[in-house]
């Protein structure tokens, strides 16, 4: 939400700049060159997989940079929206408040600290919002927008990082791998190892060097997934007023606690951490002893930056340790 102080409009926005295009663009585009050999070979096999790629990633960069810019502007008495193409005019619509009969805020579930408005129309339409930028205060702003259009009765949104919680929760609970499933992986990891060497034998040919090695490898694969299964389990924070409680998993299954202070922070910033900016961005907390806290996904960069700068203010962070 990008609302300015004295503004009593909530601007709500989606879509990729155009340099953000450009780089998934220019992946995508990278990413289908790679099979171009393919096609100056005699092998039809490989000429079909190389043309399937290339069209794949044509297909990728065209819906990636006509993918349109979605903007909402919520008054007091109607919703402004304006949908453009990068190269298409701008398409507007009005609804009034009058228009609307019914708002519903379904969280997502591929990102669980992402939040839409879902407006039903008179005509029995229903119109799908962008996401709301700041999930920290997803409960007044639903509030507040269905008070000024008049709509009862609506669903207030569990929303775990609402800065209303005494306790916001990044994550989710820890809970061990049970023994039974670590020794099936575990098992897996054997089996997989052995094949090469077991249908060498099975069809009496000598076991090469490779086939060989792949036995005590596996052995270390089972190992290492019996004793450090649980370690990517990742973690779970619970960001209280005055601290973060950082809770994980020891690699036998048994739990463990950090906690973080305000005074002991050196840096607090939002990092990418995947693909994209739009879902892969996380808060990442370096304290001034050296060691480092990376939160649970988050989702977009304005998503992180909210939750970030709440956790500046519940902490105390100083000033100069905040890089948001």
């Amino acid at each position: 939400m990008d609302d300015a102080p004295t503004s009593t409009d909530i601007r709500l926005r989606e879509g990729a700049s155009i340099a953000q295009r450009l780089v998934m663009s220019g992946f995508a585009a990278a990413v289908a060159l790679c099979f171009t050999p393919g096609l100056f070979t005699h092998d039809t096999l490989e000429i079909i997989i190389s043309v399937v790629a290339l069209l794949v990633g044509a297909g990728f960069v065209v819906g990636i940079m006509l993918a349109p810019a979605v903007v909402w502007i919520i008054t007091p008495n109607e919703i402004l929206i304006g949908r453009q193409s990068p190269f298409g005019k701008l398409r507007t619509r009005i609804v009034t408040k009058d228009d609307i009969t019914g708002l519903q805020v379904p969280g997502s579930k591929r990102v669980k600290a992402r939040f839409q408005l879902v407006f039903t129309l008179a005509s029995g339409e229903r119109l799908t919002s962008p996401p709301i930028a700041d999930v920290t205060h997803v409960r007044d702003t639903v509030a507040r927008i269905a008070a000024q259009f008049e709509v009862p009765n609506f669903e207030e949104p569990v929303n775990p990082l609402d800065a209303s919680n005494p306790e916001m929760h990044l994550g989710e609970p820890l809970e061990a791998f049970s023994a039974r499933d670590i020794r099936i992986v575990a098992l897996i990891a054997v089996a997989l190892s052995a094949v090469p060497y077991a249908y060498k034998l099975w069809r009496g040919w000598p076991p090469s060097h490779v086939d060989i090695l792949l036995l005590p490898l596996g052995a270390l694969a089972a190992f290492a997934v019996y004793r450090y299964a649980n370690l990517v389990t990742g973690a779970f924070w619970i960001i209280r007023e005055s601290d973060i409680r950082v809770e994980r998993l020891w690699g036998d299954g048994t739990p463990r606690a950090d906690h973080i202070e305000g005074r002991e922070v050196k840096t607090i910033t939002v990092d990418r951490r995947g693909r994209s900016e739009d879902e892969h961005c996380i808060v990442t907390i370096r304290l001034r002893s050296g060691r480092r806290f990376r939160s649970p996904r988050i989702g977009s960069r304005l998503e992180a930056r909210a939750v970030g700068t709440e956790i500046v203010r519940r902490l105390g962070i100083a000033a100069e340790s905040n890089k948001i």
